[in-house]
């Protein structure tokens, strides 16, 4: 069992939140995977998995990197908020994280591209992401295409970037003996900025589990 949440609640949840990230870290190799919740255009949701490739705790955001023109990319745009989830199993905790979501700079798209493997960049300029596929062995053809096309110096398509999800609300959960779990949510108000959004003052609350 993991240690339960502090008798007093912080009043900002984000560092604590980047400490447990960071102890993940330390005992799974899946640490940064996390369920993506969207809603398409006709109202139904839709959920996958995903790699939370940053945390910033002072502006408030995490973020991933995805194909745009995909299926979760284009329920973004129509509806741009999400609702996301971290669950390890061995250390008997969860974080979830639901907000609204904007587009990353340009900037940080390019930055982090640099640093994916090159068949992770072919793969992703290949390969039109949650449309239909006659066969594997297209998907190889086109990857290969792109290979000869492109060498090492595989440019990132503008179709293909990052997304902040802006905590609005975040509840983490402690498994605790007993099925005594710990369990608190806190939540504040987004105002528009020019960074994204900018927060108000946290809430917390405790939760029966």
């Amino acid at each position: 069992m993991g240690e339960p949440l502090p008798d007093a609640l912080p009043a900002d949840p984000l560092p604590l939140a980047a400490r447990w990230l960071d102890e993940a870290r330390g005992v799974t190799k899946s640490a940064t995977a996390m369920a993506l919740a969207t809603v398409d255009d006709e109202g139904r949701p839709g959920v996958r998995m995903v790699i939370c490739r940053g945390l910033d705790v002072v502006e408030g955001w995490l973020v991933f990197y995805t194909d745009r023109d995909s299926a979760k990319g284009r329920a973004l745009e129509k509806t741009p908020r999400a609702a996301a989830v971290f669950h390890w199993d061995v250390l008997e905790r969860q974080i979830r994280v639901e907000g609204p979501v904007t587009h990353a700079p340009e900037s940080d798209s390019d930055r982090y591209w640099s640093t994916r493997p090159l068949d992770a960049r072919l793969a992703a300029v290949a390969s039109e992401q949650s449309r239909p596929l006659a066969s594997r062995a297209e998907l190889l053809a086109r990857i290969e295409a792109a290979r000869r096309a492109h060498g090492d110096g595989v440019p990132r398509p503008a179709r293909w970037g990052g997304y902040r999800v802006w905590a609005e609300r975040v509840e983490l959960w402690a498994g605790q003996p007993g099925r005594a779990h710990d369990r608190a949510v806190w939540t504040r108000a987004l105002r528009p900025s020019e960074i994204g959004f900018s927060g108000g003052a946290w809430r917390a609350t405790r939760l029966q589990p």
